[in-house]
């Protein structure tokens, strides 16, 4: 088996400010989601979540911390 054929890698970026019970619980989903749909096994699943301040992320011109 070739490195990575059967071991799917998911990167989530987010916004910082949700509580890590919630982005725990989404990772979770994820690896199962991802799982299922790629017939791959659960433990092959890697889910990486990178969390950015406000002011470091946008939509158009305008950023998050822009309210």
């Amino acid at each position: 088996m070739i490195w990575g054929e059967k071991m799917p890698v998911v990167q989530i970026t987010l916004v910082q400010g949700r509580d890590n019970e919630v982005i725990e619980t989404c990772i979770k989903n994820v690896a199962r989601t991802v799982s299922e749909s790629l017939n791959a096994p659960i433990e092959s699943v890697r889910v990486i979540v990178n969390e950015v301040p406000a002011n470091r992320f946008a939509v158009g011109t305008k950023l998050k911390s822009e309210r």
